[in-house]
C-alpha cells in the first residue's frame, strides 16, 4: 500500500500541525489502544486506506480486537465502547 501523498512536502505547515497533534496524544494520559481508535476514526472519516492499513495494524499490536475495529464506523449503534471512548470518538469527528 501506497501513501497518498506526502504531506511534509505538500504542504509543510499541514505536516508540523499533524505532528502536533501526535506529539500532544503521545504526552496524554491514553492507553495505546485509545490512541490508535482516534487515529483509526480519523482516516475512516479522511478516506484514507494507507492510514487505515498502518493505524489497525498498531491497534492489533496493541491489543484491540478485530471486532471492535470492525464496528468502528458504527460506534454510536453498539455496547463494545466504553463512554470515555465514546466521548473521544465523538471529539475525534468533530475535529476531524
Amino acid at each position: 500500500m501506497t501513501a497518498r501523498l506526502n504531506i511534509a512536502k505538500v504542504d509543510a505547515t499541514a505536516y508540523k500541525a499533524m505532528m502536533g497533534l501526535e506529539t500532544y496524544l503521545a504526552n496524554t494520559f491514553l492507553t495505546p489502544v485509545q490512541k490508535e481508535l482516534i487515529k483509526i476514526r480519523a482516516s475512516q472519516i479522511n478516506g484514507c486506506a494507507f492510514c487505515l492499513d498502518m493505524h489497525t495494524k498498531d491497534a492489533l499490536k496493541y491489543g484491540e480486537t478485530p471486532q471492535r475495529i470492525f464496528l468502528l464506523n458504527a460506534w454510536r449503534e453498539t455496547e463494545l465502547f466504553n463512554a470515555e471512548e465514546q466521548v473521544l470518538l465523538e471529539m475525534t469527528e468533530e475535529i476531524t
